[in-house]
């Protein structure tokens, strides 16, 4: 059995959504499909989950948000009239968007978790009414119903342990069922949403609760590339590739995947396939345990910007039991997650991401620094991007460091942080946001050039 993920490129429009059916149906092992809210039909669109946030926005302003929940009905309705679904849907779809606008969820971030849920909720329903337009046995599934549950972190949940036992027969339908992907119940009944892109990780634990024998991911590519293609020509697609290293590139800015969905299959042993809706009989990339290389190989490099560092120095502070400790408990009080904690004899830098640390926040964690860690000096260091090389071929292999400290210094890029994990199958450079790019292209060009 396969379960399926289909993302907001795949099903943007009534031609989109035809091809998706077409390779579900195509394969009689394609029994579970996770479908994204419909995406961008050309460069100058907006996204349907981008349209509810705009939405829900109006409403939590003072408006009625009439305008804009047309605007979404009518990105469905374009698909519904093409495809000659029933109009009932339609109906349907915008009874459930007047519903979720008229109700009191409590809170501001819990209704606009609701209101961007819907996206992909309702996507489900209309796939799975275009598959039985289609003379197919096909249902639609809610995440409430077959107990998704998840964390109540609104905007960035996370799965619940329980989830998975809950959700073992979702794959029992002799037919296809068509899962919304995103989002999720918290136990008092709310509606959460993992970060955007969660769609993947809704696939990544549904394969793994139903133990599939393949997830399959199809996004707008042929496969997963060594480096952006928009960054750099002529790149070099990858077949293969370790769970491991998906999740340092997806870390660090691969858009193919998102990181989190790595995990859930990893521990349930199941490979990952990435495939292009737009060309299925590609191969792909697979995402597998283990697989062979060569040493000194990398596969693939990537960068992200967003990143900022809060410096702090102290005499002695490696004689200073527990100064580590105290330091993160503070990030931790504050309901800020870090990224990574390069040091030295006498200081220390914590990465986190830029958008987490905002002028108040900055204010309130460096005012406890100085006053519970009393250090010498302190301070925050903005517009950071985060570039990787990464490889199980890296693993052991002398000179690689040099090799990629050589390229951005030849590119005329200072290196502001380095960083390598016990692992060795990945470098981590921290560069100026405006250097990223030359970054990237400059390790391209040494390793795969």
């Amino acid at each position: 059995m396969k379960v399926c993920k289909f993302g907001g490129s795949s099903l943007a429009d009534a031609g989109q959504v035809a091809k998706v059916c077409d390779i579900v149906v195509a394969d009689p092992d394609r029994r579970v499909i996770v479908v994204s809210a419909p995406g961008k039909r050309d460069k100058g669109d907006t996204k349907v989950t981008d349209l509810l946030i705009a939405c829900a926005n109006g409403k939590i302003s003072g408006g009625s948000a009439r305008e804009e929940l047309d605007a979404i009905v009518a990105r469905y309705a374009e698909i519904q009239e093409a495809l000659g679904v029933d109009a009932g849907v339609l109906d349907a779809i915008r009874a459930d968007l007047e519903e979720r606008l008229a109700t009191d969820f409590g809170s501001d971030e819990r209704f606009m978790d609701a209101m961007k849920a819907a996206g992909e909720d309702n996507c489900a329903k209309l796939v799975a009414a275009v598959l039985e337009a289609r003379g197919k046995k096909a249902r639609y599934v809610s995440p409430k119903d077959a107990g998704m549950m998840l964390s109540d972190d609104y905007g960035n949940a996370t799965v619940l342990p329980e989830s998975y036992d809950n959700l073992a027969n979702v794959g029992d339908f002799e037919g296809i069922t068509v899962f919304p992907g995103f989002f999720g119940y918290t136990r008092d009944g709310g509606i959460a949403t993992f970060p955007r892109g969660g769609s993947d990780i809704t696939g990544s634990i549904l394969a793994a609760a139903v133990k599939a024998d393949v997830y399959e991911n199809f996004t707008d590519v042929d496969s997963v590339c060594a480096a952006d293609p928009s960054l750099v020509s002529d790149v070099a697609p990858i077949p293969e590739i370790t769970y491991r290293e998906m999740r340092e590139l997806a870390y660090a800015g691969f858009g193919v995947l998102h990181d989190e969905a790595i995990i859930p299959a990893v521990h349930a042993g199941i490979p990952i396939c990435i495939k292009n809706t737009n060309s299925p009989e590609a191969p792909g990339t697979r995402i597998v345990l283990e697989r062979e290389h060569i040493p000194g190989r990398a596969v693939g490099v990537a960068g992200s910007g967003g990143f900022c560092t809060i410096s702090l120095s102290k005499y002695l502070m490696n004689r200073e039991v527990g100064f580590g400790r105290k330091l993160l408990q503070i990030f931790e009080e504050e309901g800020i997650s870090y990224e990574h904690v390069p040091s030295g004899i006498d200081n220390v830098s914590v990465v986190i991401e830029e958008a987490a640390f905002g002028p108040e926040a900055e204010k309130h964690v460096l005012e406890r620094i100085r006053g519970e860690l009393e250090v010498d000096d302190v301070g925050v260091e903005r517009g950071l991007a985060l570039v990787m090389i990464v490889g199980e071929g890296m693993h052991y292999t002398v000179g690689m460091a040099a090799k990629a400290t050589k390229a951005l210094a030849e590119a005329g890029i200072n290196i502001e942080m380095i960083n390598q994990g016990a692992s060795e199958i990945s470098m981590m450079f921290g560069v100026k946001a405006e250097d990223r790019e030359k970054a990237v292209k400059a390790l391209y060009a040494e390793f795969f050039g």
